[in-house]
């Protein structure tokens, strides 16, 4: 029988981080206390996606998913506008000693083809899409293949078309989701709606599963989605200081340091809106970026590794929820039980 989302035993959804924070070690040990672990297949090559596929069958004989970026229409803004962020950057990454790339037109679809390909020929239990809905071909392929397939929503009308496609579940992306927003449209500002109001809204028009994330921290939390009605709940940023995160130590540091006080949710990293600790790389950018993904994403990509290695948490894209604080450097399995035993606790 293929694995149901709605049937976990532990309903506990570890988000997919791309960039390297979302682990094989990180996504089976999740699964493998009863959870449901992911992969994030964004920006690796689809050879790196296979092979992290591979150490997750090693480690673990339990479900865990696989998370797709959909590629989308060409970035709203112009090549202009593009070029002309390129020219306000070029001070950061002189200090740095880097070049930045000339960005072009051309577009980046994820090797979007070549991963479907090996997710049809090597299937895995779960499939999710992240920035916009697969073509109804792709949807065959996958069910085919015997991999249940969610969807990622941040409104009742993405939710609908989701449904409509024949996806398994929905997740709900409330506001407060550390990292990228979710939007199918990448040129549109993300909806503010609350994630109780999103996800009692999405109930009334559609009948699949929905598994509800964005700014949920602790077992009080989990247990209040549940209760309105999510089959499951989907955290991140609670999961990026354990010890199977593959993010780095610069962005683990500063979820917990105190000169970080608050998030924004900003396009100055990627060109697409997303959540992160406000810092100087922000103050400085945010209103200049121009609305254009994925031109965004590679011309800050290197400025952002020199920023990495060099512990400069103040030019780096620090990704966190608005619950940060709670991110627990503790082994990830411990810190999945510890979760669930709160939100037993809270809903008795």
């Amino acid at each position: 029988m293929p694995f149901q989302p709605d049937r976990l035993s532990v309903p506990l959804v570890q988000a997919p981080m791309a960039g390297g924070a979302s682990t094989p070690e990180l996504a089976a040990a999740v699964s493998e206390v009863g959870g449901l672990g992911f992969l994030a297949a964004g920006y690796r090559t689809a050879q790196g996606m296979r092979e992290q596929i591979v150490r997750t069958r090693e480690l673990t004989g339990g479900p865990f998913g696989v998370n797709l970026f959909v590629p989308g229409p060409p970035a709203p803004s112009s090549a202009e506008a593009v070029a002309a962020y390129r020219e306000e950057l070029l001070a950061d990454a002189a200090e740095y000693g880097i070049t930045l790339p000339v960005p072009t037109d051309e577009g980046d679809d994820d090797a979007w083809d070549e991963k479907v390909d090996i997710l049809v020929r090597e299937p895995v239990p779960v499939v999710s899409f992240t920035f916009g809905l697969p073509g109804a071909a792709v949807v065959e392929a996958l069910h085919r293949a015997g991999s249940r397939l969610i969807g990622t929503a941040t409104t009742v009308a993405e939710a609908e078309a989701a449904e409509a496609l024949g996806l398994d579940a929905l997740c709900l992306q409330g506001p407060d989701a550390g990292g990228h927003r979710a939007t199918h449209d990448a040129g549109a500002e993300p909806s503010d709606l609350p994630l109780p109001d999103l996800l009692a809204a999405v109930r009334e028009r559609v009948r699949i599963p929905l598994i509800a994330a964005g700014g949920l921290g602790t077992g009080q939390d989990i247990a209040a989605v549940l209760a309105a009605g999510a089959v499951a709940a989907q955290l991140g940023t609670v999961y990026l200081r354990t010890h199977e995160s593959g993010a780095s130590r610069t962005h683990q540091d500063a979820l917990v340091d105190p000169r970080f006080t608050e998030t924004v949710v900003t396009r100055a990293f990627s060109g697409r809106p997303a959540r992160g600790l406000r810092n100087r790389f922000i103050d400085a950018h945010d209103a200049t970026a121009p609305d254009a993904y994925p031109q965004v994403h590679h011309l800050t990509k290197g400025l952002r590794a020199a920023a990495a290695k060099s512990g400069d948490a103040e030019r780096l894209h620090l990704w966190a929820g608005s619950r940060h604080r709670l991110a627990r450097a503790v082994p990830a399995a411990a810190l999945t039980r510890d979760l669930w035993e709160e939100t037993r606790a809270a809903a008795q």
